[in-house]
């Protein structure tokens, strides 16, 4: 245990010091304090300054205990528990940061499923504590009992039950270790209730018992996979960069490594912002959504170089297919993605950043320069021959295309943009160009509705001096409409653009394709009006600008081309909260 905790110290210390001054606390070193007060200073002492938690029954006693600690925690008030994972995942996304959420037994720690299972697949630093039923009680089917534990065992990198008030200054230090370390992930802590109104006096220097995971985070690369992985760099004629979202926190070494290689770079959903897209040697996104350049040059590149990725379905379709002529070399943090979907000719485990930061060294060391240009020139016909379009409707209507790309002049590309999920969320991808790493928030790997609106929510309160625009979907959007009631009660300035199809957008789109048209269930307007025919603004259900109106949110709606330049600038210009209905 002491080893363990001596190789993570220096993550504790990081974490805790990013808050400012050294801690301190606001008890004597032997004053008596209640469990929950425990926990609270332990969310201090991480560096902990936000938190989305929602009280019930069994956390009632930690939210009494974060009332006392006012001046160094913020308690974002979301009005449903998927909303504040959600808000957790938003955070984390985009500041690099652990996401913390809290919510009581039963009924509100099963709302956090979705999320742990979305922050799971995402790998997304999260630490979840939900209140339990008391000690006593569990296993007796008490009033909003559920094993939580157990429910989120396979979704979760690790959760933990504290069964004695003196192990949650241990437990709270390993939960934020193993979230943050490695690939990250989601970690749940479950505290029954009679813990958290416990009295003790705590101790801080426990060591954590972390021994095996530890023994298992991967060390620098070796030098003679680096060498392998050089060598392939050298003799390649037709090299393509697969990028993921295990390049998010290097964005500055795989901009190196592009600038001394020119080596195309296509992008995963989930690695959007890693490289900038506005780069010439950006393809922008693969797979079924992405670009026609982007997926032609995996297909005939002769090396595909794979970083932070996992070669998803979505990427890859058919994976006999995907890169059949490529060596692939792969990077990853975890050992389990390396050979799990396509064997690579080299593998590198170990952190994309220090690798490719070494990579760097030796491509300056050996004066490496590559004989691509034709393979360039190549794929920059692909870009110029096959561009992204789209066709602009009769009447003066909007595509929601344009709805985007207007959005992306507008703001200059600086915006942080998080969406729900379907047919808006590939529509944002494609036409917001992201130049900077952690400036997209989606739900990728689960694919979970309803993440937009949250998950801005805790963009914005990580980065308060950014521009975040939720890009949604009206199917989306109405399943976590009630955190229109969060910005305006905590005065959270996001911009929500709703493109608003009265469809599931998505699914219609694989109605048309698929099922000759055949309408199953995807009409999400009213139920009295025609769904085949253009709607007029009267025919819109629901009509987003009243219900933001309603949560005293400003609202308008644009429906023609002309004016949709100054709606969205109207929109990013508001002080506060705004909806716009498009």
């Amino acid at each position: 245990c002491r080893q363990a905790a001596a190789e993570a110290s220096s993550a504790g210390t990081e974490r805790a010091g990013a808050a400012g001054a050294p801690f301190v606390s606001r008890f004597g070193d032997d004053e008596p304090r209640k469990g929950c007060d425990v926990l609270v200073e332990a969310l201090e002492r991480q560096g902990v300054e936000t938190v989305f938690a929602y009280p019930g029954g069994a956390s009632m006693e930690i939210h009494q205990a974060l009332t006392r600690a006012e001046a160094n925690i913020r308690n974002i008030l979301c009005r449903h528990e998927q909303g504040e994972i959600f808000a957790a995942e938003g955070f984390a996304k985009s500041s690099g940061r652990v996401g913390v959420c809290i919510a009581t037994s039963g009924p509100g720690a099963t709302n956090l499923v979705t999320g742990l299972a979305d922050a799971m697949l995402d790998s997304v630093p999260l630490v979840a504590i939900t209140g339990q039923v008391p000690r006593a009680l569990i296993g007796s089917d008490a009033f909003q009992e559920t094993p939580i534990v157990e429910i989120t065992r396979t979704i979760t990198k690790h959760n933990f039950l504290i069964m004695s008030v003196e192990e949650i200054p241990r437990v709270m230090e390993e939960a934020f270790t193993l979230a943050s370390t490695g690939r990250p992930g989601p970690v749940l802590v479950d505290i029954p209730k009679d813990i958290q109104q416990t009295m003790v006096v705590p101790k801080w220097d426990q060591p954590m018992c972390l021994n095996t995971y530890m023994s298992r985070l991967p060390g620098p690369p070796q030098q003679e996979a680096l060498e392998q992985f050089l060598r392939a760099v050298q003799t390649a004629r037709k090299p393509v960069l697969y990028v993921g979202g295990g390049c998010n926190h290097c964005p500055e070494a795989l901009k190196g490594f592009v600038e001394r290689t020119n080596i195309p770079v296509a992008q995963t959903l989930m690695g959007l912002g890693a490289f900038p897209e506005t780069d010439e040697r950006a393809l922008q996104m693969l797979g079924m959504h992405g670009t026609i350049a982007a997926n032609y040059a995996v297909h005939e590149s002769d090396l595909l170089i794979a970083l932070g990725v996992r070669f998803d379905d979505r990427v890859t379709g058919k994976l006999e297919t995907f890169a059949p002529n490529a060596s692939i070399v792969h990077v990853d943090i975890d050992p389990a993605e390396i050979g799990k979907n396509k064997t690579p000719f080299v593998s590198v485990n170990a952190d994309v950043k220090v690798v490719l930061e070494r990579m760097n060294e030796m491509l300056d060391e050996r004066d490496v320069n590559l004989a691509i240009d034709e393979w360039r020139a190549d794929v920059k016909g692909q870009q110029t021959e096959f561009p992204m379009r789209y066709e602009l409707p009769p009447n003066d209507y909007i595509p929601p295309q344009a709805a985007v790309e207007k959005l992306f002049e507008v703001t200059q590309g600086k915006a942080i943009v998080s969406t729900g999920v379907g047919q808006h969320q590939m529509f944002a991808a494609q036409w917001y160009k992201f130049d900077q790493p952690r400036s997209w928030v989606t739900s990728g790997g689960l694919g979970s509705m309803g993440f937009g609106l949250p998950s801005a929510i805790g963009a914005a309160a990580a980065c308060p001096d950014r521009l975040v625009v939720d890009i949604d979907g009206d199917g989306s959007f109405v399943m976590n409409v009630q955190e229109l009631a969060t910005l305006y009660a905590e005065n959270i300035p996001v911009k929500m653009l709703i493109l608003n199809n009265q469809h599931l957008g998505m699914v219609v789109q694989w109605e048309d394709r698929f099922y000759k048209k055949n309408r199953g269930h995807t009409y999400l307007g009213d139920p009295n009006k025609s769904h085949e025919r253009v709607f007029k603004e009267e025919d819109l259900f629901p009509d987003f600008v009243k219900c933001a109106e309603a949560f005293n949110v400003p609202a308008a709606r644009v429906s023609r081309m002309s004016d949709l330049e100054d709606a969205i600038r109207t929109m990013c210009e508001a002080e506060g909260p705004y909806l716009l209905d498009v």
